[in-house]
């Protein structure tokens, strides 16, 4: 794409009519419901009608220099008299600031963007296939070293891109939109020679910019916030329609709370995270590493949402919430009880109320607690965890009438 839009002195012979304009746009939605993967690669200043095309698609890359813009210098005087220098649509302002944060990666050359391209079509699967399939690659790093760098401990920091790294083929991990949402890890891998999309927490904290702002903020490793939530939502959305199978790595605290968070629409973006994996029709495997709390279980397939596999580590624990914050919840709300009806809260009984809470949920966010319920489907040890996901897949690709009848 590199394209103006309409060019106006013959707008009567591109817009108005059926097979006009517009029906570029339409044909593009039509394609998208029907399975039809498209990619856009934008190779210079993309504006009105020329920006409308690439977001249309499933995939945007963009190269260095580009630009995605609604409206021109020109025209944005022409309506609301503000003058715009042509920065304002460079391809690292549409990915770090703008609300087109479905572009793909990082700004590219024109040849990395065109090797991206066949790199994507090389993952959707050729019919009657139901997955994509492949020779196996052996993982670029030992799986041991897993244990040196993932910690259970709520407090300490990781990089999921680390432990992700031991579990694919020969360490290849495409990352999806890798500057927003930064702390929800998605992309595209290959597990054993089967094409899958991953979606994993990521346990750094990360700085980013404030959505709409140029204010630094600091998100913290194991939440989902708002652009997190929406970047999955959409990633899963195109999982779906390439027809690769969904592997989860949960260590969650849950989804982003306060004012800020509220008024950013974490809500809303929660339900579409929630609603794009509650529809999701290709095979979803879930690894619990970590934590796994409250709705950030349910966005990142819990039990409740219908995954072909469910596999813990000895380390995972989840629940509504974690012991010490239900402890502390439940001490909080007697004490405003007590100070409602005019009483005063023993400072005893307060304490022998958070540890009989505390030590209730440590018992019962224990693994074994869950696989002995069966919650889980099987305990693992983390460097296992790649084999387990294989035979997983395997044993999804031989449901083949279930996935085609559900697809069409």
């Amino acid at each position: 794409m590199d394209s103006a839009g309409v060019f106006l002195p013959l707008q009567e012979d591109v817009f108005p009519d059926t097979d006009d304009f517009g029906r570029v746009f339409r044909n593009n939605a039509v394609m998208s419901a029907m399975g039809i993967p498209q990619i856009t690669a934008i190779m210079g200043m993309c504006v009105a009608g020329g920006a409308y095309l690439p977001v249309m698609c499933d995939h945007i890359l963009m190269t260095e220099g580009s630009g995605l813009f609604l409206a021109g210098p020109a025209l944005v005087q022409a309506a609301i008299g503000q003058r715009l220098p042509r920065k304002i649509s460079a391809a690292r302002k549409c990915i770090r600031k703008s609300a087109a944060r479905w572009i793909f990666a990082n700004p590219m050359t024109m040849r990395a963007s065109h090797e991206f391209a066949r790199s994507l079509t090389r993952s959707a699967p050729p019919n009657p296939s139901p997955f994509s399939h492949t020779k196996a690659r052996e993982p670029l790093f030992f799986a041991e070293e897993i244990y040196g760098i993932f910690s259970s401990d709520p407090g300490k920091q990781y990089d999921m891109r680390e432990i992700i790294a031991r579990i694919v083929d020969a360490g290849e991990f495409e990352e999806y939109r890798a500057e927003s949402g930064e702390t929800l890890l998605c992309g595209y891998s290959r597990i054993g020679g089967w094409a899958v999309g991953i979606v994993a927490n990521q346990k750094k904290h990360v700085q980013t910019l404030a959505r709409g702002s140029d204010q630094k903020r600091m998100e913290f490793g194991g939440v989902i916030y708002t652009e997190s939530a929406e970047k999955a939502a959409r990633f899963i959305l195109d999982c779906n329609q390439n027809r690769i199978p969904l592997i989860f790595l949960h260590d969650v605290n849950g989804f982003m709370v306060g004012k800020d968070a509220e008024w950013s629409g974490i809500i809303r973006a929660g339900a579409k995270m929630v609603n794009a994996v509650a529809n999701s029709v290709v095979p979803k495997i879930t690894v619990i590493c970590g934590g796994s709390f409250g709705a950030g279980n349910y966005a990142m397939c819990g039990k409740a949402y219908d995954p072909r596999f469910m596999f813990a580590w000895p380390t995972a624990r989840f629940a509504v919430m974690s012991g010490d914050a239900a402890a502390s919840t439940l001490v909080e709300i007697k004490t405003e009880a007590a100070r409602a009806r005019r009483q005063k809260s023993r400072r005893e009984t307060k304490k022998e109320l958070y540890e009989s809470v505390r030590a209730s949920y440590e018992h019962q966010t224990d693994p074994r607690y869950a696989a002995a319920r069966l919650w889980v489907d099987a305990l693992i040890d983390p460097a296992h965890t790649r084999d387990a996901l294989i035979w997983a897949l395997e044993a999804a690709a031989r449901s083949r009438l279930r996935v085609q009848s559900r697809m069409s």
